[in-house]
């Protein structure tokens, strides 16, 4: 893309070239998008590797692993398991504790764009809908996000009455993190009608209004350390609110909210939504260099 010169952005760009950038001197560089793309390949293709040749760098699978022998558990895995099973070994304490730890600092739900597998089918599934939208072969449908805290109790609730963790059988995210360990099985068939639906009927369903993966990082993401920096050069064309995946958390910059921050006499802001997902898409987009990532805790450091 080269959002200097000719305006280009993820909404109007071809797909390929959204994964490099021009910057104002006219050097190319990866966008936000490619680096995140590669890291969500090398980080299961460690997965495979440590299990297909026993490389021990980095084995098991989305919901818990271990990397050089430090435990890693899913947050919302944990609380499904204690709630159905009533039980809590040190091993998962010490695994959720280290990947709480890491959220806080890196960002909620940074976990949603720069480590879910889905993601990566979310973003095609999420170009295809759109050309189908300009096209006029379907319609944009939205519905209200906070449907997923409901999501979200549901399958705790059924964890806790069941004994089973009832939402790992629909969860798109384990299902592929395990395919691409042990191979694909039936449930794969799930993932494409998830991926359908968000072809067809809405963009980015699964992450916007269902995964209660993506929720629990979000809780966490409000008081993550690393943030999306939005200072006062915006001239407020909303670009980055177009290419968003969670566009709600951009409200702050348009002309109204930028209008009572200058009355405050403040410069510069933190996004700091919960549904931020940190994928730099709103970074990569911006032709004023309004937007850039920050770590809060910088003046400790």
């Amino acid at each position: 893309m080269d959002k200097y010169n000719n305006r280009e952005t993820i909404a109007n760009s071809s797909f390929w070239s959204t994964f490099f950038d021009t910057t104002r001197d006219g050097k190319r560089i990866f966008s936000y998008r490619m680096k995140r793309w590669i890291l969500v390949i090398s980080i299961h293709l460690f997965f495979f590797l440590s299990f297909f040749i026993d490389l021990q760098m980095l084995e098991g699978t989305l919901n818990g692993s271990r990397f050089l022998g430090f435990h890693m558990i899913d947050i919302y895995t944990t609380m499904q398991l204690f709630l159905a099973t009533h039980e809590m070994p040190v091993n998962m304490i010490i695994g959720t504790s280290t990947i709480l730890i890491v959220y806080v600092l890196v960002g909620g739900r940074s976990y949603c764009s720069w480590v879910c597998p889905y993601g990566i089918l979310s973003e095609i599934g999420e170009k295809l809908h759109n050309m189908l939208v300009k096209k006029k072969i379907i319609k944009e449908r939205k519905f209200d996000q906070r449907v997923r805290y409901i999501f979200w109790a549901i399958f705790l609730v059924l964890s806790a009455t069941s004994g089973y963790l009832v939402f790992e059988t629909f969860n798109v995210v384990g299902i592929l993190s395990r395919m691409f360990v042990y191979g694909w099985t039936v449930a794969l068939l799930w993932v494409v009608v998830v991926f359908l639906i968000e072809v067809f009927y809405s963009r980015r369903a699964w992450c916007t209004y269902v995964c209660p993966i993506g929720t629990t990082y979000g809780f966490i993401g409000k008081v993550s350390a690393l943030r999306i920096q939005w200072n006062d050069n915006c001239d407020s064309c909303m670009v980055c609110h177009d290419v968003c995946f969670e566009p709600q958390v951009l409200e702050i910059t348009k002309a109204k909210y930028k209008k009572q921050i200058e009355e405050k006499n403040i410069t510069e802001q933190y996004i700091t939504g919960a549904d931020c997902t940190l994928c730099g898409r709103c970074v990569d987009v911006c032709h004023e260099d309004a937007l850039k990532f920050d770590f809060r805790l910088k003046s400790l450091v």
